[in-house]
């Protein structure tokens, strides 16, 4: 598995996954805190499918990097470690200008899920010419008011709860993040501390400087940010940013992981619809 090292020698684990014949574009796909990229499977198939060639690193802390970087103990996965959250940022823009190297003319889509969803945000707003169409699932307006900061299994407490039920309505999701051995339950404040947690907050920058598509995806009873989060959001990419194309698209029923909820099979047809209408095939 190919790696490369960051600016604090830290080994950053990726994938690639490379369609048959010549790619019609490049996703770079951010996961979420305490995961991995390999959670994302049947999302990489249904891209790669389409035509897409698809770089998913497990970033600071996290998955085999993690692994490696903590010298094996699963106890530590999640911890960022030496940089902290910008240096996580940074490795993800390494991962970038690794894509743009070995794939230039391509059309490149950031698509991040999550914690995912947050580095994504602050990849664009730093190097805004860098990518083509901008996915985010999972997301939120990175404030105060538009992040949730607490309990976010709150509305599933009880006897029996696991506390992953946030994570997806089908409850063999929860089942299966419990019995990864490269992910942790840990909530994110425990894990980054309060200054790095402070530093996820940030709107999207006023007056961009260029245009590009945005897809917003988020389930009815996603507790991070949620619908109304996610509207703000778009309306802060819209009238702050500048940017004329944010769709929204919100799944009923749907938790936290709409690519791991009950619609998910709807879910990877809407992103690849959208982008067959933004990225064309050649």
């Amino acid at each position: 598995m190919p790696e490369f090292t960051d600016a604090h020698g830290i080994a950053i684990v990726y994938d690639v996954h490379a369609p048959t014949g010549t790619p019609r574009g490049a996703v770079q796909l951010l996961h979420g805190v305490g995961e991995h990229a390999g959670r994302y499977v049947a999302l990489i198939e249904a891209l790669v499918g389409a035509g897409f060639v698809v770089y998913a690193d497990d970033h600071r802390g996290h998955g085999r990097t993690g692994m490696r970087q903590h010298g094996g103990d699963a106890s530590k996965l999640g911890r960022l470690g030496p940089g902290g959250h910008p240096a996580a940022v940074a490795a993800c823009w390494q991962l970038t200008q690794l894509i743009r190297a070995e794939h230039p003319g391509l059309p490149l889509v950031l698509l991040g899920h999550s914690w995912g969803s947050f580095l994504a945000q602050k990849l664009l707003a730093a190097h805004p010419d860098a990518y083509d169409a901008l996915v985010l699932s999972g997301s939120a307006l990175l404030t105060p008011t538009g992040l949730n900061a607490g309990d976010l299994n709150a509305r599933w407490k009880g006897p029996d709860a696991t506390g992953r039920e946030w994570l997806s309505s089908d409850p063999a999701v929860g089942e299966a993040f419990l019995a990864d051995p490269l992910t942790t339950s840990t909530p994110l404040l425990k894990l980054f501390g309060i200054v790095d947690a402070a530093r996820l907050y940030g709107r999207p920058p006023r007056a961009l400087g260029r245009d590009l598509p945005v897809l917003l995806l988020v389930g009815e009873h996603d507790p991070v940010g949620g619908p109304r989060s996610v509207q703000r959001l778009a309306a802060a990419y819209r009238d702050r940013s500048g940017l004329r194309d944010v769709t929204v698209r919100q799944y009923p029923g749907a938790r936290h992981e709409v690519f791991n909820e009950v619609a998910q099979e709807q879910v990877r047809a809407d992103v690849l619809a959208w982008l067959d209408a933004h990225v064309p095939a050649r």
